[in-house]
């Protein structure tokens, strides 16, 4: 088996092949009592081997999937309702149900993690962070830390990862500084073992071709050595998970000159920019354009850099599908703040916010080489701003190129691209494997499931599903 990606939900599958095996634990009380007496039918059953339809049936939660509910549940029962009840699962390992697999990243294991701006705050809470059998609230301990309003940073976040995968003996498993470029199916008869480059160390044969399989899939790629040379590879596998994510492929506008250097489509530009001082106190308005949690992001960074802004967005600041009128006062001050500046910032009216102007309903016509921007409201009014540097921060897609017409076949609607909101892979809810492609899985945002918390349940249904596959289910 080959991962594409080593996020959390690659780094979750590995630990679930690795004979990682959960349990109910016998006189624990779950507080759902359909769950309790299900759970309670079977409990010398392994979780992996049960049916997981059958568990997760009449859940409800924050996630669309059942099995990410079901996981979601088992390890943290009441969480959802402030609670702090324990897991009901006992993990045993037992290293003869362990399959061979390898997990293929670009970066150190815990994926984009290690791309996002270290002292970046969490949204979900940091206990919602962890991984199975390793609470992120017991590690941030040891490093005689705690959560920031229950929250926590994308370095700890990053550090936890890499760390749960030394902890769990993971590490053989992982391949870091591999890109993968093509994914795609070959006849078996037509690979003969000597032409099979192995990834695996030892040089065994785990690669190597069933015959029962009439196809496999070949996965190309190269590793990118200490000396920054390219070491191409090729490998053979008869199951491919798909675990990329999405935080490669910014969105782009698609408007005149938004290739001008002084454009860019990530956070990390604006900190560049602050650190080399090419914008500061007495710079032109840095322009935000977009109104997810990214773009405000940027806006409370320049805020805190006391750096003027102009943020520009489509919605209305009182649509119900703005990601701000879905949280929480309480949790996300800072976030309900920004809301505050864009609903009383306006450029028709000033508020109590300095350096800030909000323009609802506007849109970006064009970026112009003086660094003036066309900016048009829902009116057809048009105007030009002077800015010193523009943020395009309207979300990110997958980046699928390695695919067969960029995995565009495998999403549920089979003419639009991949979108882990709107369009994500079309797969099994409780297998996970895509229903286009057998031996082909998708696991974490491509799946359509966006928070840690909830891409386990999804390395669950896969890992239940290979282990059927690969005979290493007790009957």
């Amino acid at each position: 088996i080959v991962f594409s990606g080593n996020g959390p939900s690659g780094i979750c599958l590995s630990y679930l092949l690795s004979g990682y095996t959960p349990y109910f634990k016998r006189h624990s009380l779950h507080p759902h009592p359909i769950l309790q007496r299900k759970l309670e039918e079977a409990p010398e059953v392994s979780v992996l081997d049960q049916d997981l339809e059958y568990l997760s049936e009449g859940l409800e939660g924050r996630s669309h999937s059942p099995v990410a509910l079901l996981f979601d549940t088992l390890q943290r029962p009441d969480t959802d309702f402030g609670g702090t009840a324990e897991s009901v699962l006992t993990w045993w390992h037992e290293p003869d149900r362990a399959i061979p697999h390898l997990v293929l990243g670009r970066n150190a294991p815990g994926g984009a993690w290690h791309s996002i701006e270290g002292s970046m705050v969490t949204l979900s809470k940091g206990e919602w962070m962890g991984l199975p059998d390793l609470p992120f609230k017991e590690w941030l301990k040891q490093k005689r830390r705690g959560l920031r309003n229950n929250r926590a940073t994308a370095e700890d976040i990053a550090q936890y990862y890499q760390h749960y995968v030394v902890k769990k003996g993971l590490q053989k498993n992982f391949r870091c500084g591999t890109v993968v470029t093509s994914v795609r199916k070959v006849s078996a008869e037509s690979i003969s073992n000597h032409t099979q480059k192995d990834l695996q160390e030892d040089n065994d044969s785990l690669w190597s071709s069933n015959e029962k399989s009439t196809e496999v899939f070949q996965v190309d790629g190269f590793f990118k050595t200490m000396e920054g040379n390219k070491e191409p590879f090729s490998i053979h596998a008869e199951n491919v998970v798909l675990a990329t994510g999405t935080y490669d492929n910014p969105t782009w506008l698609g408007v005149k000159g938004e290739n001008l250097s002084y454009v860019h489509h990530q956070l990390s530009a604006l900190e560049e920019a602050v650190k080399n001082s090419s914008v500061g106190i007495m710079s032109d308005p840095v322009l935000i354009v977009g109104a997810g949690l990214t773009a405000a992001d940027a806006i409370l960074f320049a805020h805190h850099c006391n750096i003027p802004v102009i943020h520009v967005f489509r919605r209305r600041v009182t649509d119900p599908g703005l990601i701000f009128n879905q949280l929480p006062k309480m949790m996300y001050p800072e976030y309900h703040k920004v809301h505050q500046m864009m609903k009383e910032q306006t450029a028709a009216c000033a508020g109590p916010y300095e350096r800030y102007i909000s323009l609802p309903e506007h849109h970006v016509l064009s970026f112009g080489k003086d660094k003036r921007c066309i900016l048009q409201d829902k009116n057809g009014c048009q105007k030009a701003y002077k800015i010193s540097v523009a943020l395009v921060l309207t979300g990110s897609n997958p980046n699928l190129s390695f695919l067969p017409n960029a995995g565009v076949d495998l999403a549920v609607d089979s003419e639009q691209p991949v979108n882990p909101k709107r369009n994500p892979i079309d797969v099994d809810p409780f297998t996970y494997e895509c229903t286009q492609e057998k031996g082909l899985y998708a696991l974490g945002p491509l799946a359509g499931d966006n928070f840690v918390r909830f891409v386990q349940g999804g390395a669950l249904a896969a890992a239940s599903s290979l282990l059927k596959k690969a005979n290493k289910n007790p009957p």
